[in-house]
């Protein structure tokens, strides 16, 4: 069976919904035919041109990356710039550029599940969680033979799933009563008589933007007129989407040691692994965060001993909650572990062959450390 790119790309936003990402970012299909056959996916952090030229060397007829090519949008993909260049050279040579990034990040897996798998880490949390989803409950009294087939409505309009189960409800019965003014036609009762009858309340839960549809499908198969209801906006539940996660480690160490196992676990940089704190430190909770992730600095002090990310600017580093080991690593390598975890999954899902770039795209190549820096020197 011939698997397309549609195919792909339907896998790859199941896993990683675009409506996840950041109104800021720039996710989804860059450029290729969906009905074009995808044999070889190649993933990789960044779709720069050695990555590009790999893809199509290669003969792989996706490239996976998880940072955008155009994060800022543009006006032109003429070939007289380097991302004009990378689009050019991807159209002709039959590969489709796709991008999950900040869809990635909060997933669950995503992105930093894939950078706490490298240091063990357990009972894992998103460090700053997303909002679950909107949910309401809807509340309906209905004559006690017709609960079922009002139940069955707001079922098939999306109402009444929790989890993995369908058609979820509670009710109790009680009694109803009213008494229908001039003008109107109830389907019970007469106008001006009192009328009591026997009545189901009936709840159910639905995601908020099935509200119109729920209600709808409610009220046609009401047989009142004028159906009593309730519609009530729920707390938003805990989600285990997020930035960042915390957890602990299989046994305590230093911060110093934990630096050491950074070098040794995540792959290697021109960058290193540096750290900030005192080396002594017993460190029991990581935090980490894949990419650049200095704006978690506060929510990693309020949870982990340690906290392990990319990026870490020198303003939000020196006023670090009190305590708190900080470990900066490249911005590339905190993110490449997640390559491999969703090439399982992508092939899991589909019958495409896989394949990570062992390319190191971080911008730096070399670095060298000053001959009078001593570590007595720092505060």
């Amino acid at each position: 069976m011939t698997v397309r790119l549609s195919d792909v790309v339907a896998v790859l936003e199941e896993l990683y919904p675009p409506s996840w990402a950041q109104s800021w970012d720039a996710v989804g299909l860059v450029c290729g035919d969906p009905d074009a056959p995808v044999r070889r996916v190649l993933l990789a952090v960044d779709p720069v041109a050695p990555v590009v030229r790999d893809a199509v060397d290669g003969g792989f007829d996706l490239l996976l990356t998880h940072h955008p090519l155009y994060l800022r949008g543009t006006t032109s993909v003429a070939a007289t710039s380097p991302k004009g260049k990378v689009v050019h050279a991807l159209v002709r040579g039959g590969c489709a550029l796709h991008v999950a990034h900040t869809n990635a990040d909060v997933a669950d897996p995503g992105v930093s599940d894939a950078l706490a798998d490298r240091f063990g880490l357990r009972d894992l949390r998103p460090l700053q969680a997303s909002a679950g989803e909107a949910l309401d409950k809807l509340v309906v009294f209905v004559p006690v033979e017709d609960a079922e087939r009002v139940l069955d409505a707001v079922t098939a309009a999306g109402a009444g799933s929790i989890g993995d189960y369908e058609r979820c409800a509670w009710s109790t019965t009680g009694t109803g009563t009213f008494r229908p003014r001039a003008g109107a036609t109830p389907s019970r009762g007469a106008v001006g008589q009192v009328e009591r009858v026997a009545e189901a309340r009936l709840e159910v839960v639905l995601p908020r933007d099935r509200r119109a549809e729920v209600v709808r499908a409610m009220r046609a198969a009401h047989p009142y007129e004028e159906p009593a209801h309730d519609v009530l906006e729920l707390a938003a539940p805990a989600s285990p989407r997020g930035l960042g996660r915390v957890g602990e480690l299989p046994h305590p160490t230093t911060l110093g040691e934990l630096t050491e196992r950074a070098a040794e676990v995540l792959p290697p940089t021109a960058w290193g692994v540096r750290c900030a704190g005192d080396l002594d430190r017993v460190v029991r909770t990581l935090a980490v965060c894949g990419g650049s992730g200095d704006s978690l600095l506060r929510e990693a002090g309020r949870a982990a001993d340690a906290y392990l990310t990319a990026d870490l600017r020198h303003h939000p580093a020196s006023e670090a909650p009190d305590g708190l080991g900080l470990i900066d690593a490249a911005h590339w390598a905190t993110e490449h572990p997640w390559l491999a975890d969703a090439a399982r999954r992508l092939s899991a899902a589909t019958t495409v062959e896989t394949v990570v770039s062992d390319r190191v795209t971080d911008p730096w190549t070399h670095a060298v450390r000053s001959p009078r820096w001593a570590r007595s020197s720092s505060p």
